[in-house]
Order: C-alpha cells, then sequence, then structure tokens
C-alpha cells in the first residue's frame, strides 16, 4: 500500500470536508469489492502453503503421527488434524 498526497488525487472541496473529519490524520480508503485482491495474490505463499500441506499429508500417510507432524512442521495438532482432514476431502 502506498500513500498519495489528497490534493494531488481528490478536488479540493473534498479534501476541505474530510479535513472537517479527520484533519492532519492518515486514513483508509478501502477498495470496492470489485477490484479486491485475492489474499495471497501478490506473494507465493498460497503455493507455499499448498506445497507444506501436501507434504504434512505425504508424511501422515506414510505413518507419521499427528504430535510428530505437529512437532515437524511446526504447527498445533488441531491444525495438523485440519489440513489432514481437508487433503483427505480433496483425494
Amino acid at each position: 500500500m502506498s500513500y498519495k498526497k489528497a490534493e494531488h488525487v481528490l478536488p479540493s472541496e473534498l479534501v476541505a470536508l474530510i479535513q472537517d473529519y479527520v484533519d492532519g490524520e492518515y486514513i483508509y480508503i478501502p477498495r470496492k469489492d470489485r477490484k479486491r485482491k485475492a489474499w495471497g495474490s501478490n506473494t507465493m505463499i498460497r503455493e507455499e502453503l499448498e506445497t507444506r500441506n501436501a507434504s504434512i499429508y505425504s508424511d501422515y500417510l506414510n505413518g507419521m503421527s499427528t504430535n510428530s507432524l505437529a512437532d515437524k512442521y511446526y504447527l498445533s495438532i488441531k491444525s495438523i488434524q485440519r489440513i489432514v482432514l481437508n487433503k483427505k476431502r480433496e483425494s
């Protein structure tokens, strides 16, 4: 997210009106729903998590316990159980 000077992108009347509410403070203006980007679309995190989860499921199928998986991947047992369940549903 980058900052833009209000005077450069908004009409002066609108800047004056906004100053009545938040004079000299930062405000966040969210994107319109139709312009929002999907979570992880700017990074490779989705792919990384998918690869990690596939490894977890593979280790599980090869006999590793959920406790061992939690220790290996630094996740809670509940998270491991959720990942395994989701992977079972995908299969």
